[in-house]
């Protein structure tokens, strides 16, 4: 009768035990997609920083600083992108394993302003790289923009899951898989339409595309902002107008959550188009899964509406 008992109390515990699963955190949309990913069914990871928000100018909530006390593992790009998740980790002493993902190994990392056909080093202020970011030197962080870091992410995401919760290694293998093979598709997709405006010269808000117009073989010729935290003076300005004229720049690109002012006055009395605002970092699409792949999406997208030749 001990017995029927003890297996009873384990077969209505087993469910409580199956039903938990692991806290995880990530700093910015692209990356809580990634996570999702390979997650699956097994859990929902938080995201810390959500739509519409800032990269640059953000405030953790009470209840976000608390969460990162309390997660399991804790998954963002570095502190080259989002310093004040930095700030907030050395602050609270939160003792959880840390990924990193520019630090994952073979993962492709370019300075600022290193993509075929960009010869411009404005650069911005994303923390600990602020001061060599105005020089144009620096590791632009914007690396999931490189479809190829994606895949590799995928995979060391999924090893890092296991090592946390063992039982389910071979999900989070299986879904890593399954997100790959969509990656590798949506990669040819993307590479097919942009195949038609690979020679069209174009300029953007600031220097955060360089992994996707290195990998698509894309023509970025110059950027409005020198950093982030300081708008451009009139002489570079000036000097970018002319720039962008001897070069034949097709197309000016404002971004997401930021004033177009500057890049409609560049415009202005010009034969150079105003393109639609990017969104490198997916501030303005709803979290998720699917947010990695539409984010992708959309930047052909816009680039191609502006930049196809007529």
């Amino acid at each position: 009768m001990r017995n029927l008992m003890s297996a009873v109390a384990f077969c209505l515990l087993a469910p409580a035990v199956q039903a938990q699963t692991l806290r995880v955190i990530t700093d910015i949309p692209p990356v809580h997609a990634l996570v999702s990913s390979v997650m699956g069914d097994l859990g929902t990871p938080d995201l810390l920083l959500g739509k519409g928000g800032d990269t640059h100018d953000f405030q953790l909530r009470p209840s976000q600083a608390q969460a990162l006390t309390e997660a399991d593992l804790i998954i963002w790009v570095g502190p080259e992108l989002t310093s004040w998740l930095d700030r907030a980790l050395t602050g609270l002493e939160a003792d959880a394993p840390q990924m990193r993902l520019l630090a994952v190994p073979d993962t492709a990392l370019q300075p600022y302003g290193d993509a075929e056909g960009h010869d411009h080093d404005h650069d911005h202020d994303h923390g600990h790289e602020a001061e060599d970011a105005e020089d144009g030197a620096g590791i632009d962080p914007h690396a999931w923009l490189d479809p190829h870091n994606a895949l590799l992410w995928l995979d060391a995401i999924a090893t890092e899951l296991a090592k946390l919760d063992p039982a389910n290694a071979e999900a989070y293998a299986a879904n890593a898989r399954s997100a790959q093979a969509e990656v590798t598709a949506l990669e040819a997709e993307i590479a097919a339409s942009l195949a038609r405006i690979q020679d069209q010269p174009f300029a953007v808000f600031h220097d955060a595309y360089g992994y996707f117009s290195g990998h698509f073989g894309l023509k970025v010729v110059g950027s409005v902002r020198l950093g982030d935290a300081t708008s451009p003076g009139a002489a570079h300005l000036a000097a970018l107008g002319q720039d962008l004229a001897a070069q034949s720049a097709v197309c000016l690109f404002p971004e997401v959550n930021h004033d177009a002012a500057l890049a409609r006055t560049l415009t202005e009395g010009t034969g150079l188009r105003l393109g639609a605002p990017l969104d490198p970092e997916g501030m303005a699409i709803e979290p998720g899964a699917g947010l990695y792949a539409t984010l992708m999406r959309n930047l052909a997208r816009d680039l191609v509406a502006c930049l196809q030749p007529s």
